[in-house]
């Protein structure tokens, strides 16, 4: 098998360079033990807020501020996400140490913060085929990311004070009208699955569970493994999503993600999951059922909005790339994401099938 290597950065993309000296000055200022930054590079993962790597003469950290042109303010707030590692910390260990919050634009033109680096493996879809891994060791990870996701549902939102995340009381209607009108702003070009699915989700919701915490963006490349055991779970990434609310929400978010053999190549692009060895997505419910105890007889609800919330944040992303606010060539495709996802939903809608 070819050596499992821990998640690497590369060179920072054209376009979305960090001054290091004006965040040098800024540092030295208001958090002068983390030293000088001597390198900057960038996380290559992820379709939305921009990652980097501060290198120090001993210490590595992570940055994380706004993609260059967002003007979506909830989906993108630094501050929110600082604050949710910062309740976090104390009670589940699987995030990084918070260690700064800037809220200046002054700096590098947007809010952003930083936190230590953890350092494991990231199963990419893209690179993840090349490890060869069994399907015995995939199967093993597929029940640790589930077993963990009902760990974080656990968490007592009231000691923890994640209560103060979110407003579990229509917290699913607020979604489903908050996704739709977020598609419509976006709207580059008419896709008719995705009108018949706004219409439907808005007439069809179930009744909710009670409250949990949500990371609400929860898939194999927000989790960082063990590099001497890939089955054990030490870091979740990419809270910038994470709320509070019905819990089968997330497992919907988490499942949308959850590609299959059998789904189109476009789909399976953006996960592993298809390998063989993997949980299928009934295995996922499955499991899921099995150990939070919770009802899922209405996931096929879930796993819809799932999709449709893709598909409204890749035609997001979609239309700031043709307005000419991003030059990453990845996102010129995502159009093409965007009918596959609502396609997806809609066979599920019709057939009632996950």
């Amino acid at each position: 098998m070819p050596e499992i290597i821990i998640d690497s950065t590369k060179p920072v993309r054209q376009g979305e360079a960090i001054d290091l000296a004006v965040l040098n000055s800024y540092l030295q200022e208001h958090a002068p033990e983390i030293g000088k930054i001597t390198s900057i590079s960038q996380f290559p993962g992820g379709y939305s807020n921009l990652t980097y790597c501060l290198h120090t003469s001993g210490k590595e950290y992570v940055l994380r501020r706004p993609p260059v042109g967002a003007n979506i303010k909830s989906a993108h707030d630094m501050g929110r996400e600082y604050k949710v590692l910062s309740l976090l910390k104390p009670h589940y260990d699987k995030v990084p140490r918070p260690v700064l919050y800037c809220d200046s634009h002054e700096i590098m033109g947007a809010p952003f913060y930083m936190m230590e680096r953890i350092s494991g493996v990231i199963l990419r879809a893209a690179s993840a085929p090349s490890l060869q891994l069994s399907p015995e060791q995939l199967r093993h990870i597929s029940e640790s990311i589930v077993d963990n996701l009902v760990v974080i549902h656990s968490l007592d939102i009231q000691t923890t004070g994640l209560h103060q995340l979110g407003k579990p009381e229509g917290y699913m209607q607020r979604q489903v009208e908050g996704w739709s009108k977020r598609y419509f702003q976006a709207e580059t070009d008419r896709i008719k699955e995705m009108n018949i699915l706004a219409d439907w989700l808005q007439h069809h919701q179930p009744m909710s569970h009670s409250a949990a915490f949500l990371h609400n963006d929860y898939k194999h490349d927000n989790v960082m493994l063990n590099p001497e055991n890939l089955s054990q779970i030490i870091g979740v990434l990419d809270w910038e999503m994470a709320t509070v609310g019905d819990p089968l929400m997330d497992v919907g978010a988490t499942l949308a993600y959850w590609t299959e053999a059998g789904d189109s190549p476009a789909l399976r692009s953006f996960n592993l999951t298809w390998l063989p060895g993997n949980f299928t997505r009934q295995e996922v419910v499955e499991q899921y059922a099995a150990k939070s105890g919770r009802d899922l007889s209405n996931i096929a609800f879930y796993y819809i909005f799932g999709l449709f919330k893709n598909a409204v944040i890749a035609q997001q992303i979609y239309t700031r790339w043709k307005q000419g606010l991003t030059q990453d060539a990845r996102f010129e495709s995502l159009l093409f994401i965007v009918k596959e996802m609502a396609a997806k939903a809609l066979h599920t809608l019709e057939s009632g099938k996950i």
